[in-house]
């Protein structure tokens, strides 16, 4: 370490002493960003995981678009990585499409089935709504999704899209870093479940880094779907195993539930932070809570505190609590509660809340406010193709391995999304038949004047505060993409309190600022997997090039497509 000092200064003094054009070369590569961004005038997919990258490219290459690619990414993503997501998860998505310049939302989020209520679960002995096992498990909404999206903007098909997962599936692949870690800290989650034991566990044991794993049954449910479309799923083959699976372990799934189940195209909602618009998908998400955040922030300087400065963090910090408690109070499925979705995000509410914010003092106890009303785990993935179509795209089982339960014969694990439903009867999230419960996973987009940025970062409640820190970074602080998404983050995981995780990156000084400001900083590593994992495209359509970052907190990886 001393030799490399001794030589940076010999280094630094010979630049110095060549000229201004030497010392500003060395300068330039003197950066704290790890990774440069992926800069491309063709399509770029940057996923979790390199493989999966990789197959949404290769879409590209054989004349597919956005759409394409993140469903043949998303596909491949649940073979790689099967504690995060898969064909028994739910699915978000925001699509760009060029042409016309409109945002869609996609709302592929199940629904409880028609026999799981509270009374049910009483009588079971619940006395909160369960956290695994099959009444944890509502309806899978990922291929209905991915159906919605192919139908609607793709120019594959399944058979197409599929394909990559199908061989990874068939003829196995290396198990990648990050995710080896998660199948070994979760394999007691399906222990009491042998079909999930004889999936996850061959000969006993998780694979480890660099182990080939193959998923045979999970090819034949993806050939299914190849072959009859969503119908396989929701009304056929694999519905037929959802079923005798559930009904086997004393769950409340009936075929209508499936057969009757469709995702719903949504507008999505929006503010605006500083000249750009950031959109957000509305309720059952909690997305709205990153727009509250912004919209708290807007009447603070963040810029002129500095990245990560005592100022500016507090503020943050201060915002998240603020916006959190009015999310968790007011957020269900709009179609059975009545949720003030225009109310929460407004600007006036948002200078209402930000005056509670004190400067010097961290507040350990915040609740919610009176809007006015107005009449983990998971995987993202983000796409843009050549001509500017782009997808931001989070799918997601909620915990690792999801509800512990797998589809005997399927190849995949039921969701636990049921999990985050109440049974408190005055929620407007309490649980009820062929309701959505509130969801964690949000898809984001912003967008100012010819440049559009497609992100999401995942891990459970941390996504609406990691996106408001990443347009911040963006906005505020003249980030790039790439180094927007490293940049060192805070998490807040609990909703009371003032305990708060931080990034081992942020300056010693300005942890114990904050301590002293009454917030109980735990500091964690540098890249920690606490402050969940993102990726982010971005177009300029003045000059139409494309731009692809990746979080170093995951697998995962931008790639550009080849011409």
């Amino acid at each position: 370490m001393r030799r490399w000092s001794i030589l940076g200064s010999i280094a630094v003094a010979a630049a110095l002493a060549a000229g201004p054009l030497a010392s500003s070369r060395l300068l330039a590569q003197d950066r704290s960003q790890a990774r440069s961004m992926v800069i491309s005038q063709f399509g770029v997919v940057a996923a979790e995981q390199p493989l999966a990258a990789r197959a949404g490219t290769a879409i590209l290459e054989k004349g597919g678009n956005a759409i394409d690619a993140a469903v043949a990414a998303n596909a491949v993503m649940g073979v790689v990585a099967p504690m995060m997501d898969g064909i028994g998860g739910d699915l978000f998505a925001m699509v760009y499409e060029a042409k016309t310049g409109k945002l869609y939302g996609l709302n592929a989020s199940g629904w409880a089935p028609k026999g799981l209520t509270v009374d049910f679960l009483r009588r079971h002995g619940a006395a909160s709504m369960p956290s695994s096992g099959i009444h944890s498990a509502t309806v899978p909404g990922a291929v209905a999704g991915w159906d919605a999206m192919l139908s609607r903007f793709g120019s594959k098909t399944f058979a197409d899209v599929l394909a990559p997962a199908i061989g990874y599936a068939k003829n196995g692949f290396p198990v990648s870093e990050i995710f080896a870690e998660d199948w070994a800290a979760t394999a007691g989650a399906f222990l009491g479940n042998a079909e999930a034991v004889k999936l996850y566990l061959p000969n006993g044991d998780p694979p480890g880094t660099g182990e080939i794993f193959r998923n045979p049954d999970l090819a034949g449910a993806l050939q299914a779907i190849v072959k009859d479309g969503r119908d396989a799923f929701y009304k056929g083959s694999i519905a037929r195993r959802i079923l005798d699976t559930s009904t086997r372990l004393g769950g409340t799934m009936a075929a209508d539930d499936l057969a009757e189940f469709a995702p719903e195209w949504v507008d999505p909602v929006s503010t605006v932070y500083r000249g750009w618009t950031v959109y957000e998908m509305p309720p059952n998400e909690q997305g709205i809570a990153a727009l509250m955040m912004l919209n708290i922030m807007s009447g603070f300087p963040i810029a002129r505190f500095g990245h990560n400065s005592v100022d500016a963090l507090h503020t943050l910090i201060e915002a998240k609590k603020l916006a959190y408690a009015d999310m968790i109070t007011y957020v269900g499925d709009p179609r059975q509660a009545e949720v003030p979705t225009k109310g929460l995000i407004s600007a006036a509410y948002g200078r209402t809340r930000a005056a509670l914010i004190d400067p010097a003092r961290a507040k350990c106890d915040v609740g919610p406010g009176t809007p006015p009303y107005a009449g983990s785990d998971t995987t993202y993935l983000a796409t843009v193709d050549r001509d500017g179509n782009m997808v931001s795209l989070i799918q997601s089982n909620y915990s690792l391995f999801g509800s512990g339960v797998a589809v005997e014969g399927g190849g995949f694990v039921l969701h636990n999304r049921g999990a985050l439903f109440s049974l408190e009867p005055k929620s407007p999230n309490v649980l009820a038949p062929r309701k959505r419960p509130l969801h964690t996973i949000i898809p984001a987009f912003m967008a100012n004047g010819d440049v559009r940025i497609a992100f999401g970062i995942m891990g459970g409640f941390n996504q609406a505060q990691a996106h408001a820190q990443f347009v911040s970074n963006v906005v505020d602080h003249g980030m790039n993409i790439q180094a927007a998404m490293e940049a060192a983050r805070f998490n807040k995981a609990s909703f009371a309190g003032c305990d708060l995780y931080m990034e081992a990156r942020v300056p010693t000084e300005v942890v114990s600022a904050l301590t002293r400001r009454g917030h109980r900083v735990l500091v964690l590593g540098d890249y920690s997997g606490a402050m969940g994992g993102g990726q982010a495209v971005k177009r300029d359509f003045k000059s139409g090039v494309n731009f692809g970052a990746s979080d170093p907190r995951k697998d995962g990886q931008a790639i550009a497509e080849m011409p």
